[in-house]
């Protein structure tokens, strides 16, 4: 395990990760709970959550974004088409922040950077399909903690060298599943191009289709010195 400096962060299931920083700001990332079959049944999510990020549209990063954002009231962040829509959904003015790529917003103790990602963004509304903005990633920089970077779904891209050569993550959340996103191989390019040490797996297994698992990722990335993290759902790292 990397030294995290005092953070934690909760894996929980398909894309959906908890982190809370050593300050307690509590960040919840694309929730995926009710209709999730990897969510750990047991799990009770924090009463408090500070940052609700979301990455992209589909059903599978935002099934649960508005029971989420009216229990808990955390400030939903993500492209300013999907903020837009939660907020026609009952998220109340000043809880959305409608970002863009290479734009931050600082809260408390964390810097956050909206990223690029290659993949398609849409909502599913009831019996209409609307447009949900551009897919997109997050860097998670934190006061006197790690640099964190969740990919949302994505394939490789070179462009990752700017995130490295710009933010310095020391932590990837990386999809690994195939199928919708990068499987292992192209995981393991993302990781050095992106220049981290560790990298969390996530987005493989929830469906018969993803089917990229962490111990083909590990052996992609053998003499790399690459570390990749085997967890399962509900597991917190510290």
């Amino acid at each position: 395990m990397p030294d995290l400096k005092g953070t934690s962060i909760t894996w929980l299931g398909h894309a959906t990760v908890l982190i809370t920083t050593p300050k307690g700001t509590t960040i919840l990332i694309d929730p995926f709970i009710e209709q999730n079959p990897k969510y750990p049944k047991d799990y009770r999510l924090p009463e408090k959550i500070d940052l609700l990020l979301i990455t992209h549209g589909h059903m599978d990063h935002i099934a649960d974004a508005v029971p989420v954002a009216k229990k808990h009231g955390p400030i939903a962040i993500g492209m300013v088409e999907l903020i837009d829509w939660l907020q026609s959904k009952g998220v109340k003015e000043g809880k959305g922040i409608g970002m863009n790529f290479g734009g931050s917003h600082q809260h408390a103790d964390v810097t956050l950077t909206l990223t690029e990602a290659r993949h398609s963004s849409s909502i599913t509304d009831g019996d209409k399909t609307l447009y949900g903005g551009n897919p997109a990633g997050f860097v998670i920089a934190i006061d006197n903690g790690p640099v964190l970077y969740h990919a949302g779904d994505t394939t490789v891209f070179s462009d990752m060298q700017l995130i490295r050569d710009l933010y310095h993550p020391e932590l990837a959340m990386l999809p690994i599943g195939d199928h919708y996103t990068m499987g292992p191989k192209a995981a393991a390019l993302a990781a050095k191009f992106l220049g981290v040490k560790t990298v969390l797996p996530i987005h493989f297994g929830t469906f018969p289709p993803l089917v990229g698992t962490p111990a083909q990722l590990e052996k992609e990335l053998a003499g790399s010195g690459v570390t990749v993290i085997h967890t399962d759902p509900g597991k917190t790292l510290s």
